[in-house]
């Protein structure tokens, strides 16, 4: 089965069976395409109509003269559902990975019903195109040690994305403390290299600076300790200059 991940407008309303007759035989007595959409058909029982993708429509095998009762096609109408979903899902991991809960929250918005949720949702992380674990470990070395984040402010990112506490501990755990000491140290020295004014100056604003980045205390003091005594060696060797 291919799936198809262009846009589909027009989603199945709840009660798009409601006008079928209960307890008869409904034969399909035309297909075509819709023109809004390259992958779904209008299928036509007499005077009703309806809407599913073209891949639903080949997994049951629906061609004109093809008979289905009510029941049948409330299963088709589910299916449908369920493909749309997916897709949809499909569609909002296209640009970058999502975690469990940015997924959930995305279907939701699209209207689809909490069980094609759950299930949908299943269905991408048995296939593991949603894996919050690898998420976890990859967002936290890359906020540490790319973007200059300490695990603080990492904790609450992936906290804010729906990451269970006991995951974001075991991914922010590879972290070293040489990689966050390292990240903190390159970004404080930027900052310390930008304030003008005294020795106090520089030692405020560039810990406050880091404290708002996420860095722990502990680190903030090693960082600006270590500023402090580079700027120190630099004053003198700039005095052992003036008497050469």
């Amino acid at each position: 089965m291919t799936i198809q991940l262009e846009a589909e407008d027009d989603r199945q309303e709840e009660n798009v069976l409601a006008e079928f007759p209960d307890g008869e035989e409904l034969t399909i007595t035309k297909v075509e395409r819709e023109p809004r959409s390259g992958y779904r058909y209008l299928l036509h029982f007499g005077p009703y109509r309806l809407s599913v993708h073209e891949d639903i429509m080949i997994k049951y095998r629906m061609i004109t003269g093809s008979v289905f009762t009510k029941a049948e096609l409330e299963e088709v109408v589910l299916a449908d559902e369920k493909q749309r979903a997916y897709v949809e899902g499909l569609r909002y991991l296209e640009r970058k990975p999502r975690t469990a809960m940015e997924m959930t929250r995305r279907l939701r918005q699209k209207e689809i019903g909490e069980t094609v949720v759950e299930e949908v949702l299943g269905r991408l992380i048995r296939e593991r195109l949603i894996d919050d674990d690898q998420y976890a470990r990859q967002w936290a070395e890359q906020r540490v040690t790319a973007h200059r984040r300490g695990k603080l402010w990492v904790r609450q990112e992936l906290r804010g994305k729906g990451i269970a506490k006991e995951t974001i501990a075991e991914a922010l755990g590879e972290i070293s403390p040489e990689q966050e000491k390292e990240s903190a140290m390159q970004l404080g020295a930027k900052k310390w290299n930008t304030i003008r004014g005294d020795l106090m100056d520089k030692r405020r604003k560039t810990g406050a600076f880091l404290m708002r980045r996420g860095y722990s205390g502990e680190i903030v003091r090693v960082v600006l300790n270590s500023l402090k005594e580079d700027e120190a060696d630099a004053g003198e060797f700039e005095d052992l200059n003036e008497f050469e």
